[in-house]
């Protein structure tokens, strides 16, 4: 069969180039977004954060309470537990009737009448108590015990709640079962149960307080994880671990683990509050701390106990224990729309 030839007017022509037929564009300044180009998941997080302005109030007023917690006492010459001694007999009476030296012109507001005693010896912020010991060393004393045992309960609820919630929702059937039914019969027992039994066995005190906490303050945590798992599980990098022959509890706290760790750290912003509160009302109720040792809620109880002839007593705690749980929630908040921004956010 014979081949067919190009006609002579199709045939390739050399192609010789010329200077013209070329321009060079002149340099162009292309810039980049600097603030997505590189930005990673928790500055983005950070940023969302402090363009919220209630969460950097509720920040500002922890901060500075918890600074206070810590280095408030030291400001004052008195210990918490000291009942404050004076060098004449009319201040030794005060003290022995009940009405320990105040503010002058605070006690004269709230009582109408002039406080007794010399006053030029001592300053105290906040007044002293029914047993002329300073408020304020014992206000920021017990701000400190009812943080410490917050944060001591929520870290180590955090870890059991996590930790369970993630293998109950990674291995799912007869495991998970098995797992949520003892979560739902562990939460249906009212927490004030529970305190109950504790108070039999265990004396009262900063141990009975934490144990109660530990055993109820997981739940909440482990639901999330759970939750959390059951949408990540099925992911493909879950699948390309499994395929590579990763172990389960490489899998769980290596890859999926990092990826839920957003709700979590919400979840326990929201624990925080719920803890200090738990706290002031075991001890209100007197199955928390004891004395001479003090919390937010020893220092509530003994103001109440005092309202008629101390109404000043009662308000330091109480302002205490009102900020610290706005302000948590504040960033509890924030903190929620930040790890999940809405796209008008964006």
């Amino acid at each position: 069969m014979a081949k067919k030839t190009a006609p002579a007017s199709q045939a390739a022509v050399p192609y010789t180039p010329v200077k013209e037929d070329f321009v060079l564009l002149p340099q162009r300044d292309i810039r980049t977004d600097t603030n997505f180009a590189s930005q990673s998941y928790w500055k983005g997080v950070l940023i969302h954060f402090f363009k919220n302005r209630r969460a950097v109030f509720g920040l500002i007023i922890v901060t500075a309470i918890i600074l206070l917690a810590v280095f408030g006492p030291m400001l004052s010459q008195f210990n918490y537990r000291d009942i404050v001694q004076y060098r004449n007999d009319a201040n030794r009476r005060v003290v022995a009737k009940g009405i320990a030296p105040q503010i002058p012109w605070l006690h004269q507001l709230l009582t109408g009448e002039a406080p007794e005693g010399n006053f030029a010896d001592y300053t105290f912020l906040f007044g002293t108590d029914d047993l002329g010991r300073d408020l304020w060393t014992r206000t920021w004393y017990g701000a400190r015990v009812s943080l410490l045992i917050a944060f001591v309960t929520i870290f180590i609820d955090m870890i059991i709640g996590m930790s369970y919630g993630l293998i109950s929702g990674f291995f799912g059937g007869m495991t998970d079962n098995i797992m949520q039914r003892f979560v739902e019969v562990a939460n249906s027992v009212p927490r004030l149960v529970i305190v109950s039994v504790l108070a039999i066995f265990m004396p009262k005190g900063m141990g009975l307080v934490i144990v109660a906490l530990l055993l109820t303050e997981w739940i909440g945590m482990s639901k999330i994880a759970r939750a959390e798992m059951l949408k990540i599980k099925e992911q493909e990098y879950v699948l390309a671990s499994r395929t590579l022959g990763a172990k389960s509890g490489h899998i769980i706290f290596r890859e999926i683990l990092p990826n839920t760790i957003g709700p979590i750290i919400t979840q326990v912003m929201f624990s925080i509050p719920t803890a200090i509160f738990t706290e002031a009302f075991l001890s209100f109720v007197g199955v928390g701390i004891v004395l001479p040792q003090c919390s937010v809620g020893t220092l509530i109880e003994d103001g109440f106990n005092n309202i008629t002839t101390l109404p000043y007593q009662i308000l330091p705690p109480i302002l205490v224990l009102a900020l610290l749980m706005l302000g948590f929630n504040f960033i509890g908040d924030g903190l929620r729309e930040a790890l999940a921004p809405k796209l008008e956010d964006m």
